[in-house]
């Protein structure tokens, strides 16, 4: 199957990258490397069916690459996924978000692609539900620019299902976890917590730690993409991807403390503007539609997120932009 997956370079662009490779898919991976880590594709490039082409989706080249590969299957990862970025430029946010994305569905149009699999925000599209776990039937109410921006880009997808016979699929994502996820940045706690906790550094939690997320281990993740992408064409819509479960900052600091073998408590800072107080998501759907069930404990999940963060901080961390021998268009 061709394949192209946008944000290729990114924690979980990256891992699907793997994933296809490993079931002997072609892949071109498009990413311009604002954050992608290089590195990340280290695997990749030994594959003679993997191509990286560095650019914008935002971007008219993304019309020629789409064009000139005419993927089966397009997988779009690439996004803005700070909700603090977003609340600081939310210019930026939809412009990459969201001209981004119709970008990328206008090139799948023209180009024959019919399939692409959306990576949308679980964590941020219900706003604050009174009941958890949240279904798809509770009505999207976005609290911050990037959960915004991230609606209507589902919005957008299924305009172009409607007028040309796309077949998106939208998977709202909770809470990714696990190897690759870098804890350089302002999201992904955990990988935060564990990087924090093994360099000897005070962990920080914003509020009062009793905000809750539904954390998804990022294998889990990558089997939902690859399925969704083997799904009959009949199948559309939008997906919840998490667990169903609801766990606190404090109690996740907790857990990770036990995983790393670290007993130093965390500073407390004022909550963030923008951010939900509490979220879990229901699968059920994913689970009938897409035969997916998230099957990574959070203890296993933890063990080996913290396994690789051992692996990484005996090395200075790469920056984004500093390529060294990495080839951008090598096959």
């Amino acid at each position: 199957m061709r394949t192209l997956v946008t944000g290729a370079a990114g924690f979980i662009g990256s891992n699907l990258v793997d994933r296809l490779l490993a079931e002997g898919h072609e892949v071109v991976g498009v990413d311009n490397l604002s954050t992608g880590r290089p590195s990340n594709l280290d695997v990749a490039l030994h594959s003679d069916r993997f191509t990286f082409v560095e650019t914008d989706v935002t971007l008219p080249d993304l019309r020629a690459v789409i064009g000139g590969v005419r993927p089966e299957v397009v997988f779009h990862l690439a996004a803005q996924v700070d909700v603090r970025k977003s609340v600081a430029d939310p210019c930026h946010d939809a412009v990459t978000n969201v001209v981004g994305t119709v970008n990328l569905t206008e090139a799948c149009h023209r180009a024959g692609t019919r399939r692409i699999v959306f990576a949308a925000s679980g964590g941020s599209r219900y706003g604050e539900p009174p009941v958890l776990p949240v279904d798809e039937n509770v009505p999207a109410h976005p609290c911050s620019p990037y959960a915004a921006s991230k609606v209507a880009a589902e919005l957008y997808l299924e305009c172009f299902a409607s007028m040309y016979g796309l077949s998106p699929i939208s998977l709202a994502l909770s809470n990714v976890y696990g190897p690759r996820q870098d804890p350089r940045g302002e999201a992904g706690v955990i990988a935060i917590f564990g990087s924090a906790m093994l360099t000897g550094r005070t962990t920080v939690i914003y509020g009062n730690g009793d905000s809750t997320r539904d954390y998804v281990f990022v294998g889990d993740v990558v089997d939902a993409f690859v399925r969704a992408g083997h799904a009959a064409a009949s199948v559309t819509g939008t997906f919840n991807i998490g667990t169903g479960v609801q766990t606190s900052t404090t109690e996740l600091h907790r857990l990770m403390c036990e995983t790393v073998g670290c007993a130093e408590p965390p500073r407390y800072e004022g909550a963030r503007t923008g951010e939900v107080q509490a979220i879990a998501l229901d699968p059920s759907a994913a689970r009938c539609a897409l035969r997916w069930d998230p099957r990574t404990d959070m203890r296993e999940g933890l063990r080996r997120t913290v396994e690789w963060l051992r692996e990484v901080t005996t090395a200075p961390m790469e920056a984004g932009a500093a390529l060294g021998g990495f080839d951008r268009n090598r096959r």
